[in-house]
């Protein structure tokens, strides 16, 4: 078992994060603005008064599922650590940024999950954050993860690739077989800064860049890179199939870079993104837009059947998104990694809300892209 994280550790992590002035940041987090939308019950509330009805009465998720969702084989062991970030983009549904280090996993919490990766049938661990890459337990996590003979994910925002304290990163996780999904909402230089803030493109292309010369994204099954995508706006993911085409020729013929595959996401309304809805007065007509596309084909592939959400402080969710609402795993007694039950996790009622209707619209969303 390898030492505890001491907690001024990630105040060191965080300042020296902070003092990079070569990261570019679109926005602040909710919570360092003590904005009101920092808190998941006022977000929750948001959603539900807006006013979406059917035959007199507002509209639930459930309505259109027919009822409860229904619990599928666990796949996907995707843990949160933490909430610190190197950047601070506009739509981020999880308020990362630079100053959360409110939000970041124990060592202890982080030695619980491996015990529980290894007894576990899940097949991929999936690390996320914030930049799990800033964790200082990171490295112990995915090693453990590999010897344990899973499949592992390292969800990327391609600029921490960059920074200082990451070099040799991209090498040491080859050497692991570790597939890098990296987040890029564009293939093109202005929709991705706008979100991301100026100069993100150019720093993303060079991440790819090294990638690339790593051995990733060229067709190795063991050194897979995935993009990801999300819209810029209130509107929908577009075809996950035509806009890989278009990113594939696009960013080959005018950056030189390649990758595997491409993930398509819809917009969450949560979090920041949620603020932006409201402010810029898209909010009703987004919502209007998700309950219109709500597409039945799309829920055999949700993310919330097969994937159990670890958050930083060691609670257990459905999904990521749910994580961010403070929507915990239900019955509650199985709702925390040091009282993971594998057998019990299959008996849970899934917990959902109004922001399940983003999972369901158009093709689909999930953190393994459109579903249907």
């Amino acid at each position: 078992m390898t030492e505890l994280t001491p907690p001024g550790r990630f105040r060191e992590i965080a300042d020296a994060v902070a003092a990079d002035a070569q990261s570019p940041r679109a926005a602040q987090s909710l919570q360092r603005r003590r904005a009101p939308l920092a808190s998941a019950r006022a977000q929750l509330d948001m959603l539900q008064a807006v006013p979406l009805e059917r035959h007199g009465r507002q509209v639930a998720f459930e309505d259109l599922t027919g009822g409860q969702l229904k619990p599928a084989k666990l796949d996907i062991f995707q843990v949160n650590l933490g909430k610190l970030c190197n950047m601070a983009c506009r739509h981020c549904h999880v308020d990362a940024g630079p100053d959360r280090t409110d939000a970041m996993m124990s060592g202890e919490t982080v030695d619980r999950v491996i015990a529980a990766i290894r007894r576990s049938s899940a097949a991929t661990v999936d690390l996320t954050g914030g930049a799990p890459e800033l964790h200082p337990r990171f490295r112990d996590l995915v090693d453990a993860s590999v010897k344990s003979g899973k499949h592992v994910m390292d969800r990327c925002n391609l600029t921490i690739l960059l920074v200082p304290r990451n070099a040799g990163l991209i090498a040491w996780l080859a050497e692991r077989k570790v597939e890098i999904v990296a987040s890029l909402p564009h293939y093109r230089r202005p929709n991705t800064d706008s979100q991301r803030g100026a100069g993100v493109f150019e720093k993303s292309i060079k991440a790819l860049a090294l990638l690339n010369a790593a051995g990733y994204g060229r067709g190795d099954p063991a050194h897979r890179l995935t993009l990801v995508s999300n819209p810029a706006g209130a509107y929908l993911g577009a075809s996950q199939a035509t806009l890989e085409k278009e990113w594939r020729q696009s960013l080959e013929r005018e950056h030189g870079v390649t990758f595997d595959r491409l993930f398509v996401l819809n917009n969450m309304p949560i979090s920041r993104f949620l603020e932006w809805l409201e402010t810029s007065g898209n909010l009703t007509a987004y919502m209007e837009r998700l309950v219109a596309a709500f597409n039945p084909a799309a829920i055999e592939g949700l993310m919330c059947r097969n994937t159990l959400s670890v958050g930083w402080d060691g609670h257990l969710y459905d999904c990521d998104f749910n994580q961010m609402l403070d929507l915990k795993l239900k019955p509650a007694a199985n709702a925390h990694i040091a009282d993971f039950d594998e057998s019990r996790w299959h008996e849970r009622t899934i917990v959902t809300a109004r922001h399940c209707f983003g999972c369901t619209a158009g093709a689909g969303s999930s953190c393994g892209g459109q579903t249907a």
